[in-house]
């Protein structure tokens, strides 16, 4: 099995996507506040500082940033995922791999991983996040989704959601909105691979 390096670098900021194993399954919308108390269990006892989040039916994709001094995001993802599963009840069906090693059949064993450069990278991140409901066709306009953290940076008045507001010509490529008249978007792209393929990220690494 190949190796993968992990850019760890303390207190700095990530970008993650976490995927289900069955990418069919809505499971994570379905139990969406037992993800919650899971993710607020596991900043009780390693902190760190959520800059985005959206769970989509499927896969989550987020921004976080470490305390000072800390680079283990490993360690957070891998308590997370634990204690999500575990309060599930085991319905999955499983591979052989999983049923010879003990594991549930929740979550693929790697996730994207992304060690944020500067203040353009977060932007272009932080707008993925936002925006990738209306990427799947989930929703018309990325404030009709309930499970993201953009009706809290709504609230809080960010910038980071305004990049330009203009005339929609074509809905693949503004941001925020596909009905008629005006859209508010960042104008940086369109994302329609996975985050490897696009640039996002520059590795997968396991728990």
């Amino acid at each position: 099995m190949s190796r993968y390096r992990r850019a760890q670098m303390p207190g700095a900021t990530y970008f993650f996507t976490v995927n289900l194993f069955n990418r069919r399954s809505d499971l994570l919308v379905r139990h969406v506040d037992l993800l919650r108390e899971t993710v607020r269990a596991t900043r009780s006892r390693h902190p760190f500082h959520i800059d985005a989040w959206v769970v989509l039916p499927d896969h989550m994709h987020c921004v976080w940033t470490l305390p000072d001094g800390d680079a283990d995001f490993a360690l957070r993802w891998k308590v997370i995922k634990l204690a999500f599963a575990r309060r599930l009840p085991k319905t999955e069906i499983l591979t052989a791999t999983q049923r010879s090693r003990g594991e549930r059949g929740i979550w693929q064993r790697r996730y994207w991983e992304h060690l944020i450069k500067d203040e353009r990278d977060y932007r272009h991140h932080v707008d993925y996040v936002h925006r990738n409901p209306l990427k799947h066709g989930l929703v018309e306009r990325v404030v009709d989704w309930p499970y993201s953290s953009f009706h809290r940076a709504v609230g809080a008045g960010s910038t980071l959601l305004i990049g330009a507001v203009m005339r929609r010509r074509d809905s693949q490529v503004t941001g925020l909105t596909r009905g008629k008249g005006f859209a508010v978007f960042h104008p940086t792209y369109y994302v329609r691979r996975d985050p490897l393929k696009h640039g996002l990220v520059e590795r997968a690494v396991e728990v």
